[in-house]
């Protein structure tokens, strides 16, 4: 049966996959309400489509932090991926250079830097997860400068694990044949068994719970490199992140993972887009399964979204070559969706382009053109 879009990678995945496995990168926190209105929300935006514009040539193509994409469609960190599939983070990577577009790597991956960076080229960012070892940190950082990636995505919303139910009942740990690769050296590459999830417990001994703004500022101390701010959902957030110096936001609920009954990240847009002012790009992740999708965020500001869960669900069906055709289906469908709403280009896609249930009733005033 042919694959026609990117939510079907999810049935074939669960077949493939063990339970624990499929679980893990399915499952949201405790009652998986957010986990479900992170998709539902996107329905609740419809589109203002404008007709008879020339839409003959379409160009998706925009830079990020200054790097040339072909699509604002980029690759979310999600973590150890060989769980999914035997090539996991190479295959992903791959799969993004060949659509033009940026991979970030998850600090947790079961590939190193080193090797994601030895697939060849390609533009990537590095996921962080701040160790209680400040040591483990700046080593960890400095080889993912040293690989070439361009930018940091400092992970803000996991001083603690979420309550991931499912993880508990299977008693989630890392197969034993995979290892956390970018620790392995740190004997911190291990996960072991627990009374509940070997995960959780990871977290609760070695993940910094202190983390504060000082440490954002900490890290501009030991890298060049741009930081993004991943897991913002309020404006007083976004303003203290650039206040802080990160050169991006991400709005991002984990996937729905950490705690339950935030808003859809598509619902937290515009208003951190609202408070950032332009002063730096806002990007969302979370929910994103449709071309429309993506048009629908940056039509309230955002300017790039990420996609994580349908990475590892195509990744687990087809390897890299089923990466490369969600990569390639969004596309598709949002270079369709643009055509049909009467842009040509990123910068026509507009907030008059959408109205939302929470719009006020009645025509909007028009544009000045």
């Amino acid at each position: 049966m042919e694959v026609t879009n990117v939510t079907e990678y999810q049935a074939i995945a669960k077949e493939k996959l063990p339970k624990m496995v499929y679980d893990y990168y399915a499952s949201g926190a405790e009652d998986q309400w957010t986990l479900q209105e992170n998709r539902y929300a996107f329905s609740k935006i419809l589109f203002r489509p404008r007709i008879l514009i020339d839409v003959t040539k379409i160009d998706m193509a925009t830079t990020v932090l200054g790097f040339k994409i072909s699509m604002p469609i980029m690759i979310a960190p999600t973590a150890m991926q060989k769980m999914a599939h035997p090539e996991g983070e190479y295959a992903t990577a791959r799969a993004a250079s060949a659509a033009g577009t940026i991979m970030t790597l998850s600090s947790w991956a079961t590939s190193s830097v080193e090797e994601v960076a030895s697939t060849g080229p390609g533009i990537r960012f590095f996921q962080l997860y701040v160790y209680k070892d400040r040591n483990v940190v700046a080593q960890l950082v400095r080889r993912a400068e040293r690989a070439g990636f361009k930018a940091i995505a400092l992970t803000v919303d996991t001083p603690r694990l979420g309550r991931r139910e499912a993880d508990i009942k299977n008693r989630f740990t890392l197969p034993p044949f995979l290892t956390l690769k970018n620790f392995e050296g740190l004997d911190l590459g291990k996960m072991d068994e627990a009374a509940d999830s070997g995960l959780a417990s990871y977290v609760a001994g070695q993940i910094d719970r202190s983390l504060s703004w000082k440490d954002v500022k900490w890290l501009q101390t030991i890298t060049k490199l741009p930081i993004l701010v991943k897991g913002v959902l309020t404006a007083e957030d976004a303003r203290l992140s650039i206040q802080a110096g990160a050169a991006g936001i991400i709005v991002s609920n984990h996937g729905a993972r950490q705690l339950d009954y935030v808003p859809a990240t598509i619902m937290a847009l515009e208003e951190v887009v609202k408070a950032a002012q332009g002063r730096v790009p806002v990007f969302l992740d979370g929910g994103v399964r449709r071309g429309t999708d993506v048009f629908k965020a940056l039509a309230l500001g955002a300017s790039g979204i990420f996609i994580g869960r349908p990475v590892v669900f195509s990744l687990a069906a087809e390897g890299e070559a089923g990466v490369r055709k969600v990569l390639q289906m969004l596309r598709d469908e949002f270079e369709l969706t643009m055509a049909l709403s009467g842009c040509r280009s990123l910068k026509e896609i507009t907030r008059q382009h959408i109205m939302t249930e929470w719009d006020a009733p009645g025509p909007r005033p028009a544009p000045r053109l």
